[in-house]
């Protein structure tokens, strides 16, 4: 690296994110450079980083370039590639829209989840269109300190665990991964979602995301979470032939999500670009040694 890279930081309810533009794919961000980068002592700090990648540039979504142009190469706090971030999606779309390359309306924006169809109201919060939500066949428990729960297993383009519980503190500090079983059911991890009712339609949860430890939100896993309980609730929108919304409270804030007839899951929130700035290459090269 001969020159210094351009940040900015950005967040979507408290979920943290380091953005790197990058329209040409011209930047090597190898596991242990994302890594350094999202340390919150030593680096910026963030649940894990935005590479801005022009879909046309990127190995990975060549195939998506015709209907998006631009891909969310979306990198976990510890450097490894994650499918899908819900929040960072929101928050990829502010920078864009900030950056001039797209304005308030209808966008698309690639992912290794899929094309995301995204909505940027002209004032206030961003809606994203997360597909469907698939509920792989099997039993699954997370266990905590003793306790242990029947989860439902949900897949929202990554894995989620979502166990319902009495009180989010039984979820305990969530610095490390909850044992969940069988550990067939999820070989590459899975994010975990503990929830507790708040009201009608109304939840909270916290959560354990795979590679960054509990953060303050997860929109894969608010979708989870909303579906599971519309589940629960006996609120299936194919059944019912209605849509289910559900407000689910996260540490970091509100997000509002509603899954439609058909499957179709809308996730509403905000998204809220912090700072930008220029990473020193001195630095980055030391903290690589």
């Amino acid at each position: 690296m001969s020159t210094r890279i351009a940040f900015l930081k950005g967040h979507g309810t408290e979920n943290d994110f380091v953005i790197v533009p990058d329209p040409e794919n011209a930047i090597d961000l190898p596991p242990a450079t994302v890594a350094a980068l999202c340390d919150r002592r030593a680096g910026i700090g963030g649940d894990g980083l935005l590479h801005v990648v022009r879909s046309a540039a990127h190995p990975e979504a060549r195939g998506m370039a015709a209907g998006a142009e631009w891909f969310m190469d979306y990198r976990n706090g510890d450097g490894s590639i994650a499918e899908m971030c819900g929040n960072g999606v929101r928050v990829f779309a502010r920078y864009l829209q900030r950056a001039g390359h797209v304005s308030a309306g209808d966008i698309a924006i690639a992912t290794r989840g899929g094309v995301k169809t995204v909505h940027i109201a002209k004032e206030g919060d961003i809606t994203v269109g997360m597909g469907r939500a698939l509920f792989p066949e099997g039993e699954v428990t997370v266990s905590v300190g003793g306790r242990e729960w029947p989860a439902r297993n949900v897949n929202m383009g990554n894995p989620h665990a979502v166990a319902f519980v009495d009180d989010l503190a039984h979820a305990g500090d969530l610095t490390t991964p909850p044992p969940v079983g069988p550990p067939s059911a999820y070989p590459d991890g899975v994010n975990v979602e503990f929830v507790v009712d708040r009201g009608p339609r109304h939840v909270a949860l916290r959560v354990h995301e795979r590679g960054a430890g509990e953060t303050r939100s997860c929109g894969t896993g608010a979708c989870a979470v909303a579906v599971a309980a519309a589940r629960r609730d006996g609120a299936d929108p194919d059944v019912t032939g209605t849509p289910a919304t559900y407000t689910v409270d996260v540490p970091g804030g509100t997000l509002v999500i509603t899954e439609r007839p058909g499957g179709e899951i809308e996730m509403t929130g905000p998204a809220v670009i912090v700072a930008e700035g220029l990473i020193e290459t001195e630095w980055l090269e030391s903290a690589l040694r």
